[in-house]
Protein backbone atom coordinates (compact mmCIF):
# COMPACT_ATOMS: atom_id res chain seq x y z
CA UNK A 1 0.00 0.00 0.00
CA UNK A 2 1.45 3.36 -1.03
CA UNK A 3 1.83 6.28 1.34
CA UNK A 4 -0.81 8.21 -0.57
CA UNK A 5 -3.26 5.29 -0.31
CA UNK A 6 -2.57 5.07 3.41
CA UNK A 7 -3.27 8.79 3.69
CA UNK A 8 -6.49 8.43 1.72
CA UNK A 9 -7.59 5.56 3.97
CA UNK A 10 -6.89 7.61 7.06
CA UNK A 11 -9.05 10.40 5.65
CA UNK A 12 -11.93 7.98 5.09
CA UNK A 13 -11.58 6.48 8.58
CA UNK A 14 -11.36 2.95 9.95
CA UNK A 15 -14.19 1.48 7.90
CA UNK A 16 -11.88 0.58 4.98
CA UNK A 17 -9.04 -1.92 5.30
CA UNK A 18 -7.89 -2.02 1.68
CA UNK A 19 -7.06 0.74 -0.76
CA UNK A 20 -9.11 1.44 -3.89
CA UNK A 21 -8.56 -0.38 -7.15
CA UNK A 22 -6.81 1.77 -9.76
CA UNK A 23 -9.95 2.05 -11.87
CA UNK A 24 -12.01 2.96 -8.81
CA UNK A 25 -9.43 5.59 -7.91
CA UNK A 26 -9.62 7.02 -11.42
CA UNK A 27 -13.42 7.24 -11.57
CA UNK A 28 -13.65 8.52 -8.00
CA UNK A 29 -11.05 11.27 -8.20
CA UNK A 30 -12.07 14.81 -9.08
CA UNK A 31 -8.84 16.63 -8.22
CA UNK A 32 -8.00 16.98 -11.91
CA UNK A 33 -10.68 19.64 -12.24
CA UNK A 34 -11.96 20.62 -8.79
CA UNK A 35 -8.53 21.97 -7.84
CA UNK A 36 -9.92 25.15 -9.39
CA UNK A 37 -11.88 25.53 -6.16
CA UNK A 38 -8.73 25.86 -4.03
CA UNK A 39 -9.19 29.53 -3.14
CA UNK A 40 -12.83 29.03 -2.19
CA UNK A 41 -11.99 25.86 -0.24
CA UNK A 42 -9.28 27.57 1.78
CA UNK A 43 -11.44 30.63 2.37
CA UNK A 44 -14.29 28.45 3.65
CA UNK A 45 -11.96 26.46 5.90
CA UNK A 46 -10.50 29.62 7.41
CA UNK A 47 -13.99 30.93 8.17
CA UNK A 48 -14.99 27.58 9.68
CA UNK A 49 -11.88 27.38 11.88
CA UNK A 50 -12.34 30.93 13.15
CA UNK A 51 -15.96 30.16 14.04
CA UNK A 52 -14.99 26.93 15.82
CA UNK A 53 -12.54 28.87 17.99
CA UNK A 54 -15.04 31.65 18.69
CA UNK A 55 -17.55 29.04 19.81
CA UNK A 56 -15.00 27.32 22.06
CA UNK A 57 -15.12 24.12 20.02
CA UNK A 58 -11.38 24.24 19.24
CA UNK A 59 -8.65 26.21 20.96
CA UNK A 60 -7.40 29.59 19.79
CA UNK A 61 -3.94 28.06 19.35
CA UNK A 62 -5.30 25.36 17.04
CA UNK A 63 -7.28 27.95 15.10
CA UNK A 64 -4.16 30.09 14.68
CA UNK A 65 -2.13 27.11 13.48
CA UNK A 66 -4.90 26.17 11.02
CA UNK A 67 -5.16 29.71 9.71
CA UNK A 68 -1.41 30.06 9.19
CA UNK A 69 -1.12 26.59 7.71
CA UNK A 70 -3.92 27.26 5.24
CA UNK A 71 -2.19 30.46 4.13
CA UNK A 72 0.94 28.39 3.48
CA UNK A 73 -1.08 25.92 1.41
CA UNK A 74 -2.62 28.82 -0.52
CA UNK A 75 0.83 30.23 -1.23
CA UNK A 76 2.08 26.86 -2.45
CA UNK A 77 -0.86 26.39 -4.81
CA UNK A 78 -0.63 29.91 -6.22
CA UNK A 79 3.14 29.48 -6.62
CA UNK A 80 2.71 26.23 -8.55
CA UNK A 81 4.48 24.19 -5.88
CA UNK A 82 1.60 22.13 -4.54
CA UNK A 83 1.70 18.33 -5.10
CA UNK A 84 -1.88 17.50 -6.08
CA UNK A 85 -2.61 13.80 -5.55
CA UNK A 86 -5.36 11.82 -7.33
CA UNK A 87 -5.23 9.29 -4.48
CA UNK A 88 -6.61 12.00 -2.22
CA UNK A 89 -9.61 12.34 -4.53
CA UNK A 90 -10.48 16.02 -4.36
CA UNK A 91 -9.35 19.51 -3.44
CA UNK A 92 -10.70 19.21 0.10
CA UNK A 93 -8.68 16.13 1.04
CA UNK A 94 -5.59 17.40 -0.79
CA UNK A 95 -5.64 20.63 1.20
CA UNK A 96 -6.34 18.91 4.50
CA UNK A 97 -3.60 16.31 3.97
CA UNK A 98 -1.05 18.99 3.18
CA UNK A 99 -2.24 21.04 6.16
CA UNK A 100 -1.57 18.04 8.40
CA UNK A 101 1.96 17.75 7.01
CA UNK A 102 2.54 21.42 7.83
CA UNK A 103 0.94 21.80 11.29
CA UNK A 104 0.38 18.27 12.50
CA UNK A 105 -2.42 17.31 14.90
CA UNK A 106 -4.43 20.59 14.85
CA UNK A 107 -5.26 19.92 11.19
CA UNK A 108 -7.46 17.03 12.29
CA UNK A 109 -9.70 19.44 14.21
CA UNK A 110 -10.54 21.57 11.17
CA UNK A 111 -13.25 19.18 10.00
CA UNK A 112 -15.14 19.32 13.30
CA UNK A 113 -18.84 19.96 12.66
CA UNK A 114 -18.35 19.84 8.91
CA UNK A 115 -18.75 17.28 6.11
CA UNK A 116 -17.31 17.22 2.65
CA UNK A 117 -20.95 17.56 1.56
CA UNK A 118 -21.46 21.05 2.96
CA UNK A 119 -17.82 21.88 2.24
CA UNK A 120 -18.10 21.24 -1.50
CA UNK A 121 -21.52 22.88 -1.66
CA UNK A 122 -19.99 25.99 -0.08
CA UNK A 123 -16.90 25.98 -2.29
CA UNK A 124 -18.89 25.51 -5.47
CA UNK A 125 -21.45 28.15 -4.51
CA UNK A 126 -18.65 30.63 -3.81
CA UNK A 127 -17.03 29.83 -7.17
CA UNK A 128 -20.27 30.19 -9.15
CA UNK A 129 -21.01 33.44 -7.30
CA UNK A 130 -17.61 34.73 -8.44
CA UNK A 131 -18.48 33.74 -12.01
CA UNK A 132 -21.75 35.64 -11.80
CA UNK A 133 -19.72 38.70 -10.78
CA UNK A 134 -17.39 38.13 -13.72
CA UNK A 135 -20.30 37.76 -16.15
CA UNK A 136 -21.90 40.93 -14.77
CA UNK A 137 -18.66 42.82 -15.34
CA UNK A 138 -18.27 41.38 -18.83
CA UNK A 139 -21.82 42.29 -19.79
CA UNK A 140 -21.46 45.84 -18.50
CA UNK A 141 -18.39 46.26 -20.73
CA UNK A 142 -20.22 44.76 -23.72
CA UNK A 143 -23.25 46.99 -23.19
CA UNK A 144 -20.90 49.97 -23.03
CA UNK A 145 -19.37 49.02 -26.39
CA UNK A 146 -22.82 48.63 -27.96
CA UNK A 147 -23.91 52.00 -26.54
CA UNK A 148 -20.88 53.65 -28.15
CA UNK A 149 -21.88 52.19 -31.52
CA UNK A 150 -25.47 53.33 -30.99
CA UNK A 151 -24.44 56.87 -30.10
CA UNK A 152 -22.25 57.15 -33.21
CA UNK A 153 -25.04 56.01 -35.53
CA UNK A 154 -28.22 57.15 -33.80
CA UNK A 155 -29.48 58.68 -37.07
CA UNK A 156 -27.76 56.44 -39.63
CA UNK A 157 -30.45 54.68 -41.66
CA UNK A 158 -30.22 50.99 -42.51
CA UNK A 159 -32.67 48.31 -43.53
CA UNK A 160 -34.63 46.55 -40.84
CA UNK A 161 -35.26 42.91 -41.71
CA UNK A 162 -37.82 40.22 -41.17
CA UNK A 163 -37.09 36.79 -42.64
CA UNK A 164 -33.78 38.43 -43.67
CA UNK A 165 -35.83 40.38 -46.23
CA UNK A 166 -35.91 44.19 -46.23
CA UNK A 167 -38.90 45.25 -44.14
CA UNK A 168 -38.72 48.86 -42.92
CA UNK A 169 -35.92 51.36 -42.50
CA UNK A 170 -34.45 51.63 -39.02
CA UNK A 171 -31.35 53.30 -37.65
CA UNK A 172 -28.00 51.74 -36.83
CA UNK A 173 -28.40 53.10 -33.34
CA UNK A 174 -31.78 51.41 -32.97
CA UNK A 175 -30.36 48.09 -34.12
CA UNK A 176 -27.48 48.33 -31.65
CA UNK A 177 -29.88 49.24 -28.86
CA UNK A 178 -31.84 46.04 -29.50
CA UNK A 179 -28.75 44.14 -28.36
CA UNK A 180 -28.29 46.51 -25.43
CA UNK A 181 -31.75 45.48 -24.26
CA UNK A 182 -30.97 41.77 -24.73
CA UNK A 183 -27.66 41.98 -22.92
CA UNK A 184 -29.32 44.12 -20.27
CA UNK A 185 -31.75 41.28 -19.51
CA UNK A 186 -28.79 38.89 -19.40
CA UNK A 187 -27.17 41.24 -16.90
CA UNK A 188 -30.29 41.19 -14.73
CA UNK A 189 -30.50 37.38 -14.91
CA UNK A 190 -26.97 37.01 -13.53
CA UNK A 191 -27.72 39.62 -10.87
CA UNK A 192 -30.92 37.81 -9.87
CA UNK A 193 -29.16 34.43 -9.85
CA UNK A 194 -26.41 35.84 -7.66
CA UNK A 195 -28.93 37.14 -5.14
CA UNK A 196 -30.68 33.78 -4.93
CA UNK A 197 -27.49 31.76 -4.52
CA UNK A 198 -26.07 34.04 -1.84
CA UNK A 199 -26.89 31.74 1.09
CA UNK A 200 -24.33 29.63 2.94
CA UNK A 201 -24.48 25.81 3.06
CA UNK A 202 -21.60 25.70 5.56
CA UNK A 203 -22.61 24.01 8.80
CA UNK A 204 -25.25 21.79 7.23
CA UNK A 205 -22.71 18.96 7.67
CA UNK A 206 -23.49 15.70 5.86
CA UNK A 207 -27.26 16.22 5.60
CA UNK A 208 -28.85 16.65 9.04
CA UNK A 209 -26.91 19.49 10.65
CA UNK A 210 -24.66 18.88 13.62
CA UNK A 211 -24.74 18.64 17.40
CA UNK A 212 -21.85 21.08 17.76
CA UNK A 213 -22.86 24.64 18.71
CA UNK A 214 -21.89 26.14 15.37
CA UNK A 215 -22.53 29.79 14.59
CA UNK A 216 -23.71 29.54 11.01
CA UNK A 217 -24.55 33.23 10.89
CA UNK A 218 -20.89 34.02 11.61
CA UNK A 219 -19.50 31.82 8.84
CA UNK A 220 -22.13 33.13 6.41
CA UNK A 221 -21.08 36.69 7.21
CA UNK A 222 -17.36 35.86 6.94
CA UNK A 223 -17.96 34.49 3.43
CA UNK A 224 -20.15 37.45 2.38
CA UNK A 225 -23.31 35.38 2.20
CA UNK A 226 -26.57 37.07 3.13
CA UNK A 227 -27.61 34.27 5.50
CA UNK A 228 -27.20 30.53 6.16
CA UNK A 229 -29.37 28.14 4.15
CA UNK A 230 -32.44 27.22 6.18
CA UNK A 231 -32.57 23.48 5.51
CA UNK A 232 -29.55 21.19 5.83
CA UNK A 233 -30.89 18.63 3.35
CA UNK A 234 -31.43 21.31 0.73
CA UNK A 235 -28.05 22.88 1.46
CA UNK A 236 -26.04 19.80 0.49
CA UNK A 237 -28.27 18.26 -2.17
CA UNK A 238 -29.26 20.89 -4.69
CA UNK A 239 -27.28 22.55 -7.44
CA UNK A 240 -30.00 24.84 -8.74
CA UNK A 241 -27.61 27.77 -8.32
CA UNK A 242 -25.31 26.17 -10.90
CA UNK A 243 -28.26 25.32 -13.13
CA UNK A 244 -29.44 28.91 -12.95
CA UNK A 245 -25.96 30.15 -13.83
CA UNK A 246 -25.85 27.77 -16.81
CA UNK A 247 -29.36 28.78 -17.89
CA UNK A 248 -28.46 32.47 -17.78
CA UNK A 249 -25.22 31.66 -19.61
CA UNK A 250 -27.11 29.76 -22.30
CA UNK A 251 -29.52 32.63 -22.96
CA UNK A 252 -26.63 35.08 -23.02
CA UNK A 253 -24.74 32.83 -25.44
CA UNK A 254 -27.79 32.78 -27.73
CA UNK A 255 -27.77 36.59 -27.81
CA UNK A 256 -24.04 36.61 -28.50
CA UNK A 257 -24.55 34.07 -31.27
CA UNK A 258 -27.28 36.13 -32.94
CA UNK A 259 -25.11 39.25 -32.96
CA UNK A 260 -22.14 37.20 -34.18
CA UNK A 261 -24.27 35.84 -37.03
CA UNK A 262 -25.20 39.37 -38.09
CA UNK A 263 -21.57 40.44 -38.00
CA UNK A 264 -20.67 37.50 -40.24
CA UNK A 265 -23.39 38.46 -42.72
CA UNK A 266 -22.76 42.21 -42.55
CA UNK A 267 -19.02 41.86 -43.12
CA UNK A 268 -19.51 39.78 -46.29
CA UNK A 269 -18.81 41.20 -49.74
CA UNK A 270 -22.52 40.92 -50.53
CA UNK A 271 -23.52 43.26 -47.67
CA UNK A 272 -20.46 45.34 -46.71
CA UNK A 273 -22.38 46.93 -43.89
CA UNK A 274 -19.40 46.71 -41.52
CA UNK A 275 -15.64 46.27 -41.58
CA UNK A 276 -14.02 44.04 -39.00
CA UNK A 277 -10.72 45.02 -37.47
CA UNK A 278 -7.67 42.96 -38.42
CA UNK A 279 -7.45 42.02 -34.74
CA UNK A 280 -10.68 40.03 -35.02
CA UNK A 281 -10.24 38.57 -38.52
CA UNK A 282 -8.02 35.95 -40.11
CA UNK A 283 -6.81 35.26 -43.63
CA UNK A 284 -7.01 32.24 -45.88
CA UNK A 285 -4.17 29.79 -46.45
CA UNK A 286 -4.91 29.74 -50.19
CA UNK A 287 -7.06 32.78 -51.08
CA UNK A 288 -5.09 35.98 -50.45
CA UNK A 289 -8.10 38.28 -50.77
CA UNK A 290 -9.99 36.72 -47.85
CA UNK A 291 -10.67 38.34 -44.49
CA UNK A 292 -12.58 35.80 -42.45
CA UNK A 293 -14.68 36.81 -39.41
CA UNK A 294 -13.38 33.86 -37.40
CA UNK A 295 -13.85 35.46 -33.98
CA UNK A 296 -17.54 36.05 -34.71
CA UNK A 297 -17.94 32.51 -36.04
CA UNK A 298 -16.33 31.04 -32.94
CA UNK A 299 -18.58 33.12 -30.68
CA UNK A 300 -21.53 31.87 -32.72
CA UNK A 301 -20.48 28.31 -31.94
CA UNK A 302 -20.03 28.77 -28.17
CA UNK A 303 -23.74 28.27 -27.53
CA UNK A 304 -23.26 24.59 -28.43
CA UNK A 305 -20.94 23.79 -25.54
CA UNK A 306 -22.63 26.16 -23.07
CA UNK A 307 -26.11 24.80 -23.74
CA UNK A 308 -24.60 21.30 -23.72
CA UNK A 309 -23.27 21.93 -20.22
CA UNK A 310 -26.71 23.10 -19.16
CA UNK A 311 -28.39 19.96 -20.50
CA UNK A 312 -25.69 17.76 -18.94
CA UNK A 313 -26.17 19.14 -15.43
CA UNK A 314 -29.95 19.05 -15.70
CA UNK A 315 -29.62 15.38 -16.66
CA UNK A 316 -27.29 14.63 -13.73
CA UNK A 317 -29.64 16.24 -11.21
CA UNK A 318 -33.05 15.21 -12.52
CA UNK A 319 -33.48 11.88 -10.68
CA UNK A 320 -31.42 12.20 -7.51
CA UNK A 321 -33.09 11.39 -4.18
CA UNK A 322 -32.15 13.55 -1.19
CA UNK A 323 -29.58 14.18 0.01
CA UNK A 324 -26.08 13.84 -1.48
CA UNK A 325 -25.18 11.29 -4.16
CA UNK A 326 -21.81 10.83 -5.82
CA UNK A 327 -23.47 11.70 -9.13
CA UNK A 328 -23.12 15.29 -8.02
CA UNK A 329 -19.36 15.09 -8.48
CA UNK A 330 -20.27 15.47 -12.16
CA UNK A 331 -21.59 18.97 -11.50
CA UNK A 332 -18.40 20.95 -11.94
CA UNK A 333 -16.55 20.24 -15.18
CA UNK A 334 -19.34 21.45 -17.41
CA UNK A 335 -19.90 24.55 -15.29
CA UNK A 336 -16.17 25.36 -15.37
CA UNK A 337 -16.09 24.90 -19.14
CA UNK A 338 -19.24 26.95 -19.76
CA UNK A 339 -18.01 29.79 -17.55
CA UNK A 340 -14.64 29.89 -19.30
CA UNK A 341 -16.16 30.05 -22.76
CA UNK A 342 -18.88 32.53 -21.83
CA UNK A 343 -16.28 34.95 -20.49
CA UNK A 344 -14.12 34.44 -23.58
CA UNK A 345 -17.09 35.11 -25.86
CA UNK A 346 -18.11 38.23 -23.91
CA UNK A 347 -14.58 39.63 -24.06
CA UNK A 348 -14.22 38.86 -27.78
CA UNK A 349 -17.58 40.41 -28.67
CA UNK A 350 -16.74 43.51 -26.64
CA UNK A 351 -13.46 43.82 -28.52
CA UNK A 352 -15.11 43.34 -31.91
CA UNK A 353 -17.81 45.92 -31.26
CA UNK A 354 -15.26 48.39 -29.96
CA UNK A 355 -13.19 48.07 -33.15
CA UNK A 356 -16.11 47.69 -35.58
CA UNK A 357 -16.55 50.24 -38.37
CA UNK A 358 -20.06 50.61 -39.76
CA UNK A 359 -20.28 51.70 -43.42
CA UNK A 360 -22.84 54.50 -43.32
CA UNK A 361 -23.12 54.89 -47.09
CA UNK A 362 -23.78 51.19 -47.69
CA UNK A 363 -26.27 51.06 -44.83
CA UNK A 364 -28.22 53.96 -46.31
CA UNK A 365 -28.14 52.56 -49.84
CA UNK A 366 -29.48 49.25 -48.59
CA UNK A 367 -32.16 51.00 -46.51
CA UNK A 368 -33.56 52.61 -49.65
CA UNK A 369 -33.88 49.31 -51.51
CA UNK A 370 -36.53 46.64 -51.33
CA UNK A 371 -39.47 49.09 -51.06
CA UNK A 372 -38.71 49.58 -47.37
CA UNK A 373 -41.08 52.56 -47.09
CA UNK A 374 -44.13 50.62 -48.31
CA UNK A 375 -45.62 50.57 -44.81
CA UNK A 376 -45.19 54.35 -44.60
CA UNK A 377 -47.16 54.67 -47.84
CA UNK A 378 -49.94 52.46 -46.46
CA UNK A 379 -50.02 54.50 -43.24
CA UNK A 380 -50.22 57.73 -45.31
CA UNK A 381 -53.22 56.36 -47.21
CA UNK A 382 -54.94 55.63 -43.88
CA UNK A 383 -54.12 59.02 -42.34
CA UNK A 384 -54.49 61.34 -45.35
CA UNK A 385 -56.85 59.52 -47.71
CA UNK A 386 -59.06 57.95 -45.04
CA UNK A 387 -58.73 54.39 -46.39
CA UNK A 388 -59.24 51.42 -44.06
CA UNK A 389 -55.84 49.84 -43.43
CA UNK A 390 -56.64 46.68 -45.41
CA UNK A 391 -57.61 48.78 -48.44
CA UNK A 392 -54.48 50.88 -48.00
CA UNK A 393 -52.43 47.68 -47.78
CA UNK A 394 -53.93 46.44 -51.06
CA UNK A 395 -53.32 49.76 -52.84
CA UNK A 396 -49.73 49.88 -51.61
CA UNK A 397 -49.17 46.34 -52.81
CA UNK A 398 -50.38 47.38 -56.27
CA UNK A 399 -47.95 50.33 -56.28
CA UNK A 400 -45.08 48.06 -55.18
CA UNK A 401 -45.91 45.70 -58.06
CA UNK A 402 -45.94 48.66 -60.46
CA UNK A 403 -42.55 49.92 -59.23
CA UNK A 404 -41.11 46.43 -59.30
CA UNK A 405 -42.23 45.99 -62.91
CA UNK A 406 -40.66 49.34 -63.87
CA UNK A 407 -37.46 48.54 -61.92
CA UNK A 408 -37.68 51.66 -59.78
CA UNK A 409 -38.33 52.60 -56.15
CA UNK A 410 -41.68 53.85 -54.86
CA UNK A 411 -40.55 57.47 -54.70
CA UNK A 412 -39.59 57.27 -58.39
CA UNK A 413 -43.18 56.59 -59.48
CA UNK A 414 -44.91 59.66 -60.93
CA UNK A 415 -47.91 61.17 -59.18
CA UNK A 416 -50.07 60.17 -62.16
CA UNK A 417 -48.96 56.57 -61.83
CA UNK A 418 -49.81 56.61 -58.14
CA UNK A 419 -53.19 58.21 -58.76
CA UNK A 420 -53.98 55.47 -61.27
CA UNK A 421 -54.14 53.15 -58.27
CA UNK A 422 -55.89 55.57 -55.91
CA UNK A 423 -57.08 59.03 -56.95
CA UNK A 424 -56.83 60.41 -53.39
CA UNK A 425 -53.01 60.34 -53.52
CA UNK A 426 -51.46 63.80 -53.78
CA UNK A 427 -48.00 65.37 -53.91
CA UNK A 428 -47.50 65.22 -50.12
CA UNK A 429 -47.16 61.43 -50.31
CA UNK A 430 -43.54 61.86 -51.34
CA UNK A 431 -42.73 63.28 -47.91
CA UNK A 432 -43.12 59.83 -46.34
CA UNK A 433 -41.31 57.84 -48.99
CA UNK A 434 -37.75 58.82 -48.07
CA UNK A 435 -35.98 56.57 -45.56
CA UNK A 436 -34.95 59.48 -43.33
CA UNK A 437 -38.52 60.71 -43.17
CA UNK A 438 -39.64 57.18 -42.40
CA UNK A 439 -37.36 56.67 -39.41
CA UNK A 440 -38.00 60.20 -38.13
CA UNK A 441 -41.73 59.46 -38.04
CA UNK A 442 -41.35 56.41 -35.77
CA UNK A 443 -41.71 58.45 -32.59
CA UNK A 444 -43.59 55.89 -30.49
CA UNK A 445 -41.82 54.83 -27.30
CA UNK A 446 -39.09 52.38 -28.22
CA UNK A 447 -39.27 53.33 -31.89
CA UNK A 448 -36.42 53.88 -34.31
CA UNK A 449 -36.67 57.69 -34.53
CA UNK A 450 -33.26 59.18 -33.68
CA UNK A 451 -34.76 61.15 -30.77
CA UNK A 452 -36.16 57.94 -29.31
CA UNK A 453 -32.85 56.13 -29.81
CA UNK A 454 -30.93 58.90 -28.06
CA UNK A 455 -33.41 58.84 -25.18
CA UNK A 456 -32.82 55.11 -24.71
CA UNK A 457 -29.05 55.58 -24.90
CA UNK A 458 -29.28 58.22 -22.16
CA UNK A 459 -31.43 55.91 -20.03
CA UNK A 460 -28.90 53.10 -20.30
CA UNK A 461 -25.97 55.35 -19.59
CA UNK A 462 -27.82 56.42 -16.45
CA UNK A 463 -28.52 52.79 -15.48
CA UNK A 464 -24.88 51.78 -15.89
CA UNK A 465 -23.72 54.86 -13.99
CA UNK A 466 -26.01 54.14 -11.07
CA UNK A 467 -24.95 50.48 -10.97
CA UNK A 468 -21.31 51.54 -10.84
CA UNK A 469 -22.07 53.65 -7.76
CA UNK A 470 -24.10 50.92 -6.05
Amino acid sequence: MTDQTKTANSMWGGRFAAGPDAIMEQINASIGYDKRLYAQDIRGSRAHAAMLAAQGIISDNDATAIREGLLTVLSEIEGGNFPFSPALEDIHMNVEARLKEIIGEPAGRLHTGRSRNDQVATDFRLWVRDQCDAAIGGLRALIGAALTQAEAGADWVMPGFTHLQTAQPVTWGHHMMAYVEMFGRDLSRFQDARRRMNESPLGAAALAGTGYPLDREATAKALDFDRPMANSLDAVSDRDFALEFLSASSICAVHLSRLAEELVIWSSAQFRFVSMSDKWSTGSSIMPQKRNPDAAELIRAKIGRILGANVALFTVMKGLPLAYSKDMQEDKEQVFDAADHLMLALAAMTGMLSDLTANRANLQAAASSGFSTATDLADWLVREAGLPFRDAHHATGALVAMAEKKGCDLDELSLAEMQSVNSAINQSVYSVLGVHNSVASRQSYGGTAPDQVRAQIARWNDVLGKEALA
